[in-house]
């Protein structure tokens, strides 16, 4: 059973960064696509950043430029820098990790909460 546990979040002011991270049980190696994405109130959860296992890395045109995905595979960790933060960022923000078979495993976090005030 795989198990995603994010990490980092809180309230920060706009302008300011912070760090998430989310931690996999077992290797993170294995997984074809991992990514970050993000649901604010009211609002439908939304592609954030994701990373292929080749390093291919996608971003939503709100973010780029501004967040930074990466992984490292000997810590099994994928992470967030968010840096410039805007109070439009304000989201739960959520670790995927998918994997490809016959068909697609996708698993999901719990959820980090950033809030970023103006």
């Amino acid at each position: 059973q795989v198990q995603l546990v994010e990490s980092g979040g809180g309230l920060v002011q706009a302008g300011g960064s912070l760090r998430l991270s989310c931690a996999a049980s077992g290797s993170i190696f294995r997984f074809n696509v991992m990514g970050w994405y993000r649901q604010a109130p009211g609002k439908q959860r939304e592609l954030v950043a994701t990373m292929a296992s080749g390093s291919n890395t996608n971003y939503a045109d709100s973010v780029k430029g501004r967040f930074t995905i990466s992984r490292d595979n000997v810590k099994n960790t994928m992470y967030l820098q968010m840096n410039s933060l805007k109070p439009e960022d304000t989201a739960v923000y959520y670790c995927n990790a998918d994997l490809y078979s016959d068909y697609v495993l996708q698993y999901w976090g719990q959820g980090t909460q950033v809030t970023v005030s103006s």
